[in-house]
């Protein structure tokens, strides 16, 4: 993308060149612990990845939600009228920028209020075409003053030419009293992940899936925090039958229907097998405005109930009322997060004198087994609590923070909640007030993030875990770029990352312990950590090089492997250093696994060319 361009902007101050092997060897014992660090997922509402992303609802506007900041309207909505009130009429919806259709069942109901008796006529119609794609009948069950819900399921027999498509849902008015209906929570859904009702997408949980995240912060960052503090994410707000989720205004442009809430993220961690990393409102919202000490216990108790509804047996009150809404089974909860970038916005002074330590004090006494996360670390962090630490900024930054966590030897855990090379090289960094984001990750991004993932599993011990962020982004409607996976309404055309395959590789790839590696070359071109996955009495070699002028031969040695063992080396490369996986396109990153004999001394021999990713696991 705009390559010649983006090259003079390419500022390369850590070329260098290698002609002999970098000669590593790695002791058998005298390492660190590795299994807290995991890769995860970041969910936030930023680019409509839950709603018209993740959240498979097809029909935009479902519930003509309104607040007043975003006030209810007919976004995606057509009116269908006729003369004088005679004949169908009813409304056609454009979905999130699209509808995708194809041979399967799509599950559908609508609300009515008022006497109607006729029938309902449901249908899925191209754009392009006008053709028809599927459409059924629903005989009316509707009465006067009271809403009644109406189920129906459209088939298609054939897969649309594209997604220029739209819902319809029509009536005749002659058969209806007064000649109008009030209609409601107009719900599409296709197939979702696992068959859960009101799911998640088929093709973007794939995606996840297939990467093998570990655990999952939520609800976001900004979306937890919300515009006002009225507008701050409720959880008792997203929980239990859709017709009582009022929705709310994201600080993201548009209004949430609350349809993908509480329970629907713990089922997501559920299915995926993910460790549930939850987020509470701190008492701060985006504009500023704080909750002062004295009014802060109320927000430290509803954090309190939202956990005993997600733990609580059902004998308390909460778990009682997760149990009622389908989950009787209270679910495991080892992390809480007290808010988000508390030490931006003016929030760090409140966040420190008694924000945090009201909510760490009291979800500390009441679940002593819980890990409370502050929101920064750019505090003196209390107790056994840990800390976040979130890192955007250009790839030779990001090389240059290598060794960011050798020296820190503070015994808090750090999560790294939010990770991800933004902008091209330009010789400073980002300038916040002034900046040009990529809009998908590149390679060159790509490999400066495993060079920074590289040296946090070096000092795994520390750190409990490290995600990309944001994760998602509708290529169709966004505020933020580059994401980890991009859409649109085609799932076919789903994109993961050149920063996808980088964390696919390592997350695949998990050591138990790492294992102190010598060698009297220092770091850079090429970077790298060693360890032991114990599970499969494997030895693991991660590296990469970041801008050498030439390949980099290795000469790698384990003190307990002998001569003749082998091993798998995978090696990432790409066309060039601003290779992207693009919405539509194909994968640009080349994946080569190949498996090599150790050598005379058990030395592996094998040489890295500039700008590639491997992993080496002993057989």
């Amino acid at each position: 993308m705009r390559a010649a361009m983006l090259r003079e902007y390419l500022i390369l101050p850590l070329l260098a060149s290698y002609g002999a092997a970098y000669t590593i060897s790695v002791a058998k014992s005298g390492g660190n612990s590795t299994t807290n660090l995991q890769y995860g997922v970041m969910e936030e509402e930023i680019n409509h990845c839950a709603e018209g992303g993740l959240y498979a609802e097809l029909i935009r506007n479902r519930a003509f939600q309104g607040s007043s900041l975003y006030p209810s309207n007919l976004d995606a909505w057509t009116a269908l009228v006729t003369v004088e009130g005679k004949g169908k009429i009813g409304l056609t919806n454009e979905g999130f920028w699209g509808i995708d259709v194809r041979p399967q069942k799509y599950s559908g109901s609508f609300y009515v209020k008022g006497a109607y008796s006729g029938s309902f006529t449901a249908s899925l119609e191209s754009s392009t075409s006008g053709k028809t794609l599927a459409s059924v009948d629903i005989k009316s069950k509707s009465v006067a003053n009271k809403w009644v819900q109406h189920e129906f399921t459209l088939t298609p027999n054939t897969k649309a030419s594209n997604v220029n498509n739209t819902f319809s849902l029509k009536f005749d008015a002659s058969k209806a009293s007064g000649g109008s209906l009030d209609l409601n929570l107009i719900s599409l859904f296709p197939p979702t992940w696992n068959d859960r009702p009101n799911g998640l997408r088929v093709d973007l949980m794939q995606a996840l899936s297939d990467l093998g995240p570990k655990f999952l912060r939520f609800p976001g960052g900004n979306n937890l925090e919300g515009e006002t503090i009225d507008s701050r994410w409720k959880w008792n707000e997203t929980i239990g039958p859709l017709t009582e989720r009022p929705g709310r205004p994201t600080t993201w442009g548009y209004e949430e229907t609350g349809g993908m809430g509480l329970v629907e993220y713990m089922e997501w961690c559920d299915d995926l097998g993910m460790e549930p990393i939850l987020a509470v409102w701190s008492g701060l919202a985006l504009n500023e405005d704080v909750v002062s000490e004295a009014d802060l216990d109320v927000y430290v108790e509803d954090a309190l109930n939202e956990i005993e509804f997600l733990t609580g047996s059902i004998n308390t009150k909460y778990g009682a009322l997760r149990a009622k809404y389908g989950h009787p089974k209270p679910w495991t909860l080892n992390y809480v997060e007290v808010g988000n970038e508390d030490n931006l916005n003016s929030g760090l002074a409140s966040y420190t004198a008694y924000r945090f330590a009201a909510f760490n004090d009291a979800i500390s006494k009441k679940y002593p087994h819980i890990q409370v996360l502050a929101s920064t670390i750019d505090m003196t962090l209390p107790g056994t609590a840990g800390g976040d630490y979130h890192l955007y900024d250009i790839p030779d930054n990001f090389v240059k923070s290598f060794d960011l966590w050798d020296s820190y030897n503070d015994s808090h855990p750090i999560l790294l909640g939010e990770i991800a090379a933004t902008e091209y090289n330009n010789g400073v960094g980002i300038d916040w007030s002034d900046y040009t984001f990529s809009l998908y990750p590149w390679w060159i991004g790509s490999v400066a993030e495993a060079v920074f993932l590289i040296g946090a599993e070096r000092n795994a011990d520390k750190i409990i875990g490290t995600t990309y962020a944001p994760y998602l982004m509708n290529l169709d409607s966004y505020e933020w770029s580059p994401t980890m996976i991009s859409f649109n309404a085609d799932p076919d055309n789903t994109a993961r990352s050149t920063s996808w395959h980088v964390y696919d590789l390592f997350n695949h790839n998990h050591m138990t312990d790492t294992l102190p590696a010598t060698s009297e070359d220092a770091f850079g071109p090429l970077y790298y950590v060693s360890g032991l996955d114990k599970k499969t009495n494997s030895h693991i070699w991660k590296g990469a090089v970041y801008n050498s002028t030439a390949d980099v031969p290795v000469s790698l040695t384990f003190e307990s492997i002998k001569q003749g063992a082998t091993a798998d080396l995978t090696v990432l490369t790409a066309p060039d250093a601003y290779s992207m996986n693009a919405v539509g396109g194909s994968n640009i990153v080349n994946t080569k696994t190949i498996t090599i004999k150790a050598g005379k001394s058990g030395a592996f021999s094998f040489s890295l060319p500039n700008l590639s990713v491997a992993v080496l696991t002993t057989n």
